[in-house]
């Protein structure tokens, strides 16, 4: 089998754990049944030794696999990586759905989304990537009693990403001590209020609503101000024609949301002025992981 998994930008501004979407850049991952256990790795990370000897995916896979079948037989795992990693365009949540998607395809049980998205938890303990990776589109989601409830919107084909890609990562889970353990009421407010409009704007296609509602006074800031270049980016991309520019997930790739039209208005102005950084237009995923040959 051979299974695809789409990049995803979580956050979206105000939206802190909860709102995310997928984007069109894939990994690729091909199981096939074998006599002893294998793993190559070709694109991102190929030459990582460690993601041959401890790779998490594989892990992942026969957790689920064991679980399903009771045994653990042996596969060739081939990964043909695009997504980036530590750059905020959900490599992890690539790995997680894709890994435990696979686990149920090569046990021959079928199993819906909600499942998976809800196996996928576990690994992942807030849902903004791993919903759009499971689902594609626009997803809005809570958490309630361990269990994930989300919904999804389907991303105009009018639209598309201009992402800006720094040659330098973030660490999430440094990014997250940058954050202060508790937050004055009204920031509180003032990302509710966004996070609410920017899903309703989602959900009513009023790109004119994106700009305003995709603020934030939460996390970004303290986050930008690793790589102080990132608001100079966002000045850029919104001033070009930009609909909303924000962080993806913790960075340090920036996401920018622009018509069809202006995409390459936009990725222009970003490639002028950061020229040591790799800028990108992408198509945006309505589908999530999909098992693209069985």
């Amino acid at each position: 089998m051979k299974i695809r998994i789409p990049a995803t930008s979580a956050n979206l501004g105000p939206g802190f754990d909860c709102l995310g979407l997928a984007i069109a850049l894939y990994n690729e991952v091909s199981i096939k049944p074998s006599s002893y256990q294998s793993i190559s790795v070709k694109g991102e990370g190929e030459e990582n030794i460690k993601l041959k000897k401890n790779n998490i995916f594989v892990s992942i896979f026969y957790d689920i696999y064991q679980e399903l079948v009771g045994k653990k037989d042996p596969f060739r795992f081939e990964f043909y990586n695009n997504i980036p990693f530590s750059r905020g365009m959900g490599s992890s949540s690539a790995v997680i759905v894709g890994a435990i998607a696979s686990a149920y395809a090569m046990a021959g049980i079928k199993v819906n989304r909600e499942s998976i998205l809800n196996k996928a938890i576990v690994y992942e303990t807030h849902p903004d990537n791993i919903a759009p990776a499971v689902f594609g589109g626009f997803t809005s989601s809570i958490v309630e009693h361990g269990k994930v409830k989300t919904l999804k919107k389907e991303l105009s084909s009018a639209l598309k990403v201009v992402m800006l890609i720094p040659d330098r990562p973030m660490s999430t889970a440094h990014s997250r001590t940058l954050l202060p353990k508790s937050y004055m009421m009204k920031n509180v407010v003032y990302n509710l209020s966004r996070a609410s409009l920017l899903t309703a704007a989602f959900f009513s296609e009023n790109w004119d609503y994106l700009r305003v509602s995709s603020k934030d006074c939460m996390h970004e800031h303290r986050r930008m101000k690793q790589m102080k270049e990132l608001f100079e980016v966002r000045d850029i991309a919104l001033k070009s024609g930009a609909l909303m520019s924000t962080l993806s997930g913790s960075g340090s790739s920036f996401f920018n949301l622009v018509k069809s039209e202006d995409a390459l208005k936009v990725a222009t102005a970003l490639k002028n002025s950061f020229e040591m950084f790799r800028v990108e237009i992408f198509e945006l995923d309505n589908h999530g992981f999909q098992i693209v040959k069985s």
